[in-house]
């Protein structure tokens, strides 16, 4: 890992004339991500070409409050025959078709280096955050985020008894693979560690036995201080724009004080969290007044670590990862050169921030509704 970020040797070019002037909009580079041990490309001028790729269907559809044939309301049967509780708030349950169960068997030892298997258990749930189909986070109070975030810190505390990783994530959307417009989010507790959690443990380790400091506790003094790419401050809480982002909006979450996991929150960090979140997903939906997709989870410490010097290397936070780049229908694909060599973004960091910095913190369907009404008065 390179604090340095210098990166592999490139062949001259334009940008290596001292006559030249180099600016992250015009002239594509590379950033390192010091998280995961890896590089993107930027190429921000790839935005001035005309788009003539895929245009995604203008989603107008009307999700009714409450169907009985969606199996997340109240009330409702499931596929394995379970009915609902007529609940008022959140509700968490076992997912009917878990990717982990468990009572997996091992697979065994293997008999060549290069057909390995093991063993792979857990469990995987659902959790709704809310009783409602037609609302999302964004339009959700803040006391209601709260107890969206309270479930977070009670499921990853109960599970983390039994499980050294517990993924909390939620895709937001049918672009990102969401086939149910109810408001949930699912958590995969699993026996192993991760590939991306293997390498941010051994990331903020290195960083850690090096500069005797939680990497990101360090980055987002930094963020602070510079300014060019914090989307948002609060008492207790950042969101920025990485300098390594790889999708077009990408954001993360990061609270300003030393917290290893979700159940070491304070009452006030949890109350902040709710409200910086509310500001953060309605900035999203305004960014083209879409209810923005995005897939988003958190990362921790290991739970199977006790709380002490193990762990104290590590620094809670929340990815954020939308696709969208142009508009409400052109998306960034990861694809191609992304899949056979590294990632490529198409607008910087700073650019993106700047953006999402400018956008009104009052919901656009909350701004036209009120528009209206003033209209009718």
């Amino acid at each position: 890992m390179s604090r340095s970020g210098s990166g592999p040797e490139a062949p001259a070019s334009e940008g290596d004339d001292p006559a030249t002037t180099f600016r992250a909009s015009e002239h594509q580079h590379i950033r390192y991500n010091p998280l995961q041990d890896e590089w993107v490309l930027v190429s921000a001028h790839r935005m001035k070409r005309p788009w003539q790729g895929q245009v995604e269907p203008v989603l107008m559809k009307t999700v009714p409050r409450h169907d009985p044939l969606n199996p997340l309301c109240p009330g409702a049967t499931r596929a394995n025959g379970e009915v609902n509780p007529n609940y008022d708030g959140t509700f968490l349950f076992d997912n009917d078709f878990p990717a982990l169960q468990p009572d997996a068997p091992d697979p065994g030892p293997s008999d060549h280096p290069l057909f390995q298997a093991g063993a792979a258990r857990g469990v995987c749930k659902v959790m709704c955050f809310h009783p409602w189909s037609d609302v999302t986070l964004p339009l959700m109070s803040v006391p209601e985020i709260r107890a969206v975030v309270d479930a977070w810190a009670s499921v990853t505390e109960e599970l983390g008894a039994q499980y050294p990783w517990v993924q909390i994530f939620e895709n937001k959307g049918a672009m990102m693979g969401c086939s149910n417009p109810h408001p949930h989010c699912q958590v995969w507790a699993s026996s192993f560690l991760p590939d991306i959690a293997q390498r941010e443990e051994r990331s903020q380790q290195a960083y850690h036995r090096q500069y005797g400091e939680p990497l990101l506790l360090e980055y987002g003094h930094q963020e602070l201080l510079r300014k060019e790419r914090l989307v948002l401050t609060s008492e207790h809480w950042l969101v920025l724009v990485p300098f390594w982002a790889m999708w077009p909006f990408q954001t993360l979450l990061l609270p300003r004080r030393h917290v290893r996991r979700l159940p070491e929150l304070t009452p006030a960090e949890r109350d902040d969290l709710a409200s910086i979140m509310k500001k953060l997903l309605t900035k999203y939906d305004n960014l083209f007044e879409t209810s923005f997709p995005y897939s988003m989870g958190w990362h921790g410490a290991p739970t199977g670590v006790e709380a002490g010097t193990a762990c104290d290397h590590w620094q809670l936070h929340a990815h954020y990862y939308p696709p969208l780049l142009r508009s409400a229908t052109v998306r960034k694909f990861m694809v191609g050169y992304e899949m056979l060599a590294q990632a490529q973004r198409d607008l910087t960091p700073e650019q993106a921030a700047e953006r999402l910095r400018a956008l009104p913190e009052v919901h656009y369907c909350l701004a036209q509704r009120d528009k209206e009404a003033a209209a009718i008065a």
